[in-house]
């Protein structure tokens, strides 16, 4: 048996003029993941991350928390959706940078609606691949674990789109619940597989023990 941890990358820079940058809350949180790796005398013997500057930063992050280097293998299918060619598939002009709660539901709702057509491939984002080409650089993750880690573990750092239909690959979810999944994808949780050559099975989902205790309550963040 071998284990997987897909772990969301830390907390972005949402509503700036470039997401793809660690916050300092980012990247204490990812350093915060590798300290507890460390802590428990848990080892990778395989590193994966998605190319985006937020992966390889809070890659970065884990291995100066766990005192450690390595080199990773970097992955194109554990790249992140454009949101903004998925949300521009279902509303017209750009949208203003969101300042309140209420403008932060709103780009969510749009979201959540421009996921559900293009997973059902009535819309095709402009520069993205198709929900199937998604899907299947995805799974080429899981495929690439199984037949060259078996009895090891390995960490894989991505974004809430790619570990949501992890999930629900393995699964067999519909479109519908991976949406919600994506939806509730913390900063750095884990999302645990174990695995053996011919399957992945799910251990625990978003799940963030590191912060668990009473100083890092205000770590817990979702964008």
């Amino acid at each position: 048996m071998g284990t997987l941890y897909l772990v969301r990358h830390g907390q972005a820079s949402f509503g700036a003029d470039d997401y793809d940058q660690l916050s300092e809350l980012g990247r204490r949180q990812s350093v915060r993941l590798g300290e507890y790796f460390a802590e428990r005398g848990i080892h990778f013997d395989g590193l994966i991350a998605g190319t985006l500057r937020r992966h390889k930063q809070t890659l970065e992050g884990i291995l100066e928390g766990m005192n450690r280097g390595g080199e990773h293998l970097s992955w194109d299918g554990l790249n992140e959706y454009d949101s903004e060619a998925v949300i521009a598939t279902v509303h017209s002009g750009k949208l203003a940078r969101p300042t309140s709660p209420d403008m932060v539901r709103h780009h969510f709702r749009l979201l959540r609606d421009g996921l559900a057509q293009w997973m059902a491939g009535t819309t095709a984002p402009a520069g993205m691949p198709s929900y199937a080409d998604f899907v299947a650089g995805v799974a080429g993750v899981l495929d690439h674990v199984r037949h060259n880690h078996y009895g090891h573990k390995v960490l894989v750092v991505t974004s809430g789109g790619p570990i949501s239909t992890a999930v629900s690959y393995v699964l067999g979810a519909k479109s519908e619940a991976t949406i919600d999944l994506n939806m509730r994808i913390r900063n750095t949780a884990i999302t645990e597989f174990a695995f053996t050559p011919k399957r992945h099975m799910l251990v625990c989902f978003n799940a963030v023990p590191h912060l668990d205790a009473p100083q890092y309550q205000d770590w817990v963040t979702h964008t």
